[in-house]
């Protein structure tokens, strides 16, 4: 798996899992209060708000693991870091357009989605403690959830525009 760094998937433990799971949403929830921040700089507040509705869906998931993780291992630390992870449901960086749509909004979240639901697919292949096993299937069920809901809002949503502010931009000039 290439988002993830130094983790051995068939030692993880329960409280490993819970963690991993916890900084995989707090990465999506940074990624999508930057992008939303980006957006409304360029004065799109279509797409900010779409984002700024995502880091909401990705806050409340962080706070669900972590009351799960404080009830289950009360303040036990952590052996999985931030740096052991990238991009496993964060929106990528080059989707994001400051002219883009509502509708690219949400197709680049579908793919971060995707991206998640494939992440925990994988590592449960390699999972062999049966608690785990079980917390991934169900972060799997969650991020399948997730994509569903997101591509209900999508199917909702006019087509866009054959040409976007993108395609007659302004180019620099020599005057």
């Amino acid at each position: 798996m290439s988002q993830t760094r130094s983790i051995d998937y068939s030692t993880l433990s329960l409280r490993d899992a819970l963690d991993l799971a916890i900084l995989v949403e707090e990465e999506a929830k940074d990624r999508y209060e930057e992008l939303a921040s980006q957006m409304a700089l360029h004065h799109n507040e279509e797409s900010a708000r779409f984002f700024r509705f995502m880091l909401q869906v990705e806050s409340t998931h962080e706070h669900q693991l972590l009351e799960r993780r404080r009830k289950l291992f009360g303040n036990k630390p952590s052996s999985v870091t931030r740096t052991m992870l990238f991009d496993v449901e964060a929106p990528d960086y080059d989707e994001v357009r400051a002219t883009m749509t509502e509708r690219q909004a949400l197709e680049t979240s579908l793919r971060a989605e995707r991206k998640a639901f494939a992440f925990f697919d994988a590592a449960l292949k390699s999972v062999t403690d049966p608690e785990t096993h079980a917390f991934f299937t169900e972060l799997r069920a969650e991020e399948a959830d997730h994509e569903a809901k997101v591509a209900e809002r999508l199917s909702r949503l006019p087509a866009d525009p054959l040409i976007t502010a993108e395609d007659v931009g302004d180019e620099p000039v020599a005057h």
